[in-house]
This record gives C-alpha cells, structure tokens and sequence, in this order.
C-alpha cells in the first residue's frame, strides 16, 4: 500500500469509530435503567449478535494458550468496570461533563504505553496532544458543576479512562494472535459474565423494564460497540495511543448530540474548543501514520 492508500484505511475507519461511539452517551442519558444493567445488556446483546461471525471463526479459539485467556479475562474485567464506572458518571453529570474527561485518555494511555511497551513519542506528538486536549478542555469546561453529584460522575468517568486503557493495553498484544472478530467476542461475553455476577450480587433487577429500554440496550449493543470492534481491528496495525487519542472525537460528538437531542447548551467558546480537538487528532494521526506505516493490504472481510 502507499502512504495515501494507509492514510485512508486508517481515517476513514476511526472516523466511524468516533460517530459510532459519540450516541453511547446520548442512549445511557436516555435509559432510566442502571448503569451496571445497561453495561450488562450491551454487552450481552453484542456478544449474541456476533456469534454466527464467531462460529465461522471458531478455529482460531485453539490458539488461545491459558496465559492469553487470562489476559482475556482482565481486559473484559477492564472493559466491564469501564462501561459501569462511566454510565454511572453520565447518570449523575451532564454528556459535556462526562466525556471530557475522556480527553484524559491518551495521557493515561501515553505513560502506560512507555511503562509497559517502553512506547517513545515525539515533541510535535506531545505537542498536538495537548492541543487537543486543551480544545476538548474548552467543551466540557461551561459545564462543570460544583455539586457533590457533579464532582462525584467526574471521579467516575476518569476511573473509567483508567480501565478503558488497561483494555486497550492488553488487546494491543492478544489482538496479534487472533482476529478481532474472536478477541472482540471473548472480552464482551466475560465482560458480560463480569457484569451479571455483580448484579446478581447487588440485587438489580434484570427485568421488568419498558420495551424503551429493551430498545435502548440493543441500540448500546449495536451502534456504540461497532467502535469497539474497529478499535481492536485497528489494534493490528496502530498501538494504543493512537486508539486513545483518535477518541477524543467523541466529547465533539457526543457534545453536538447532545445539544440537538437533549437540548443541552453550547457555548461559542466550546464550538472552538471543538475545532481544536478535531485539528488536534488529525495532526496527531498523521504524524502517527509516518511512524508505524500500516503492515501489509488490510485484509477484506476481517
């Protein structure tokens, strides 16, 4: 492939990632349900929707070795405590609020990388980094709230940046050993068990729910969890910064939604902290895409 021919097979699937993930949060601020219960069902729901791909695939469980499935079963851990802790900040601070302190994610992403991979970056990545982050800064800013509920759905959200990259982290190595497709499936099916374990030990109850919320954790199990998917795809070819960072498109995403969904109000000032997210991203991917290079002819139907 050439330069133009990765380019695209990089952006173009990270930016449906980025507008699939961006309605997760508008779903959740729909669903009266519990976050733990809406974690449960999306990925329940995602897990059963995959299994026919799955059984054409099924070979490839034998080249899973015991120490690969215990890796498996901490990032679905990691993958279960992510979706808990941040629906859980999204019921108590607004969708602004919330995913702005995904903006995190890379930094976290950045200094477990040079722990775990001794993964090296550049001044001018450093740089764009921070351009986006300060642009996504000035989204969420305007609505930071002062209240106890406020400062706790923060708290809740930042764990949730810490789980999401230990799932990302492990799925940077296992991803190389099996299709996504397999990989995708075996962390949200023990994320699912993860999940119903916890609600069976807390007492949440698992139905009586309006045919509303039926529809709301299908619509979570289908339309945000395609980005999960494409993310562990891409885990093929980029490393886990560069997830982490092109995810900093969703508070621009979920912002806008959320204005046009739930009414909820956009400063001018934040329609530019936007902008600088975006140019943020695209600087620091194409700076990425000279350092890595894509391996090889993306493979079709994977």
């Amino acid at each position: 492939m050439n330069q133009q021919d990765n380019s695209r097979s990089i952006v173009l699937p990270l930016t449906i990632s980025i507008i699939a993930i961006s309605f997760s949060a508008i779903f959740v601020k729909w669903s009266d349900a519990p976050a733990s219960i809406l974690s449960m069902y999306r990925m329940m729901f995602a897990s059963l929707l995959m299994l026919p791909i799955v059984w054409k695939n099924r070979e490839e469980f034998k080249k899973i070795t015991s120490k690969d499935w215990v890796f498996l079963f901490f990032s679905g851990l990691f993958l279960a405590l992510h979706f808990v802790l941040w629906f859980g900040s999204l019921k108590l601070t607004t969708v602004a609020s919330s995913t702005i302190i995904l903006a995190l994610q890379p930094i976290v992403s950045l200094v477990a990388g040079y722990f775990l991979f001794k993964e090296r970056t550049t001044p001018s990545a450093l740089m764009t980094m921070g351009i986006a982050i300060v642009g996504a800064m000035m989204i969420g800013w305007g609505d930071f709230a002062l209240s106890q509920d406020a400062i706790l759905g923060d708290i809740l959200s930042f764990l949730s940046v810490i789980a999401v990259v230990g799932y990302l982290m492990i799925g940077q190595s296992i991803v190389k050993k099996v299709s996504h497709w397999i990989y995708s499936f075996c962390v949200f099916f023990i994320a699912t068990i993860v999940l119903t374990i916890y609600n069976l030990s807390t007492s949440v109850d698992f139905g009586g729910y309006p045919a509303k919320e039926w529809g709301i954790f299908l619509l979570l199990a289908t339309v945000p969890t395609i980005s999960h998917i494409i993310n562990n795809w891409l885990l093929n070819y980029v490393n886990a910064t560069t997830i982490s960072m092109s995810i900093l498109g969703e508070p621009v995403g979920a912002t806008i939604l959320a204005v046009l969904m739930l009414g909820e109000h956009l400063a001018s000032w934040q329609i530019a902290g936007g902008m600088l997210v975006l140019l943020g991203v695209f600087f620091f991917l194409m700076q990425q895409q000279k350092k890595f290079h894509i391996k090889g002819t993306v493979k079709s139907g994977t």
